[in-house]
């Protein structure tokens, strides 16, 4: 999930980068810190959930389940770079939740809950009674429900780009600028959206995969997942959670502040948070060292560097 911190500012950046493009400069995702080649995109599966919907996901690897949940118009794509750098000994589940990705895009609401309740129907036909779950942004509400739901299902949580309520000035003035949407989805709006994650370029065909997974959001998806994130509150107390907790932020974060993370820290007993030189996705920004940092976690190592609240 992408913001700026008001749709002002949005406005403002899209104005920017038209007139970038209109210069004949790169518009802001299309920098790249280190060009590589373009890698085949993985086999994915797909299943056919009780729910009502068909999620695609990938699954790879062996050993104890991680269970990743992207955030809002992204895809299974979102944790590509963390998988890829795991060591061997864990098993990554990623879907594309409903309305993203290759997923079933039904009409309806889209609710936090609703999201959990899929992630619970995947785990059951995969046969996995618990898993990590780790959930970027939009993701972390997700996951946070899904541990105070279905506690018996989450042996641990790992939380990427949080809050403890997604209705805040930032999304509320995003949810202004998405309410107007219609199909197909301006391409600029998506680019700048997506930009606002970053506090630096990623590799070009990074991003270009990235702006690819947004596209196949309709304009459907992008006002009703919204909507149901920023009216999602707890089913239960955050203080009930009483799995192993990891929250990680990017300490650029124009999304969620800092005063707003460390109160999500603060309502879960024993929660341990490290913030890193990084946007709201840190793990799109430093993918290895995420994905060194969620192994240590998921394995019951200290993380290096993180503190208690």
């Amino acid at each position: 999930m992408a913001a700026r911190r008001s749709a002002g500012a949005a406005r403002r950046t899209r104005r920017s980068a038209r007139a970038r493009t209109a210069r004949g400069g790169a518009a802001p995702t299309c920098g790249t810190t280190s060009p590589r080649s373009e890698t085949p995109m993985p086999v994915l599966s797909r299943a056919a959930l009780p729910t009502g919907v068909e999620l695609e996901y990938l699954d790879a690897g062996d050993g104890d389940p991680v269970l990743f949940l992207h955030g809002y118009v992204d895809s299974w794509y979102s944790f590509a770079g963390v998988v890829a750098a795991l060591p061997a000994g864990l098993r990554a589940i990623a879907p594309s939740q409903r309305g993203h990705g290759d997923s079933g895009k039904p009409e309806g609401s889209y609710t936090v809950a609703g999201f959990a309740d899929d992630a619970v129907a995947l785990l059951d036909m995969l046969g996995l009674e618990r898993a990590v779950a780790c959930g970027h942004s939009m993701g972390s509400f997700v996951a946070l429900e899904l541990a105070l739901s279905h506690p018996h299902r989450v042996s641990r949580l790992a939380l990427v780009g949080g809050a403890t309520t997604a209705d805040n000035d930032a999304l509320r003035g995003l949810q202004r600028d998405v309410d107007g949407l219609v199909d197909p989805v301006d391409r600029l709006f998506a680019e700048t959206f997506q930009a606002g994650t970053l506090s630096r370029p990623l590799a070009a065909d990074v991003m270009r995969t990235i702006l690819g997974e947004t596209a196949k959001a309709p304009a459907h998806v992008w006002r009703a997942a919204l909507a149901g994130l920023v009216a999602w509150r707890p089913s239960h107390p955050l203080g009930s959670i009483s799995c192993p907790t990891w929250i990680a932020w990017g300490n650029k974060d124009e999304i969620f502040p800092q005063e707003e993370q460390r109160a999500l820290a603060a309502q879960i007993p024993g929660a341990v948070s490290k913030f890193y030189d990084a946007g709201h996705a840190p793990h799109w920004e430093l993918p290895a060292l995420f994905a060194a940092d969620l192994a240590a976690f998921a394995t019951g190592q200290e993380v290096p560097g993180a503190e208690r609240a």
